[in-house]
């Protein structure tokens, strides 16, 4: 036991050593827009336009976003030194809807460090933080960088979504691209809200 739990501490250590900022995790999805491509291992047009749609609407967020005082309070009063290290990659639209809450978060409190890496490049990392056995992303992991230890992790959808998602597979047996359009609609009607209120339990 003591050994894996060596191995995921490494690994997470090796995702921070190679880790970007917000902004400039913002700059290198630009970027990479700018020739055409995403980023992560795949390339198409799809998931290009996938991250086209999604830088969008992470510049939307970042510029509407406000947070509930009783959030605010929650994350600026939290005494926890930790760092945020989330897995994702451009094209996913649910990390669209998330990164910009958790970077507001971030933002409050001078604890917690936020860090991004890209889960194709951290594969092994990825392994110790599936979702029902699956990569999904975005994926937080809550890590005490002093006692080296993972104190949480949340994602890929705050807890009303995963409902949603879970409610409608069991009756569906699969997500529909009419279910991923209503998953967007709810999102943008919950304004970031109950992503911020499951992260604000484990700060």
């Amino acid at each position: 036991m003591e050994t894996t739990t060596i191995a995921i501490d490494k690994l997470i250590e090796q995702g921070i050593a190679d880790s970007y900022t917000y902004q400039e995790y913002r700059e290198l999805v630009s970027t990479l827009l700018s020739q055409n491509k995403s980023t992560g291992h795949e390339q198409s047009e799809a998931l290009t336009n996938y991250s086209m749609l999604n830088d969008r609407r992470m510049n939307r967020l970042d510029k509407t976003l406000k947070m509930d005082e009783s959030i605010k309070e929650v994350v600026v009063n939290a005494t926890a030194k930790v760092t945020w290290l989330v897995l994702t990659e451009g094209w996913c639209g649910d990390a669209a809807q998330s990164l910009p809450v958790i970077n507001k978060l971030a933002t409050l409190n001078d604890g917690i460090s936020l860090r991004i890496v890209s889960r194709d490049d951290h594969d092994e990392l990825m392994n110790n933080f599936l979702t029902n056995g699956g990569k999904a992303i975005p994926k937080l992991i809550a890590y005490d960088t002093q006692n080296k230890r993972v104190i949480n992790s949340w994602g890929p959808r705050p807890s009303v979504a995963t409902k949603m998602v879970n409610d409608y597979k069991k009756q569906h047996g699969s997500l529909d691209p009419q279910f991923k359009q209503d998953l967007q609609v709810w999102y943008n009607k919950d304004k970031g809200k109950n992503i911020a209120e499951d992260l604000s339990k484990i700060v």
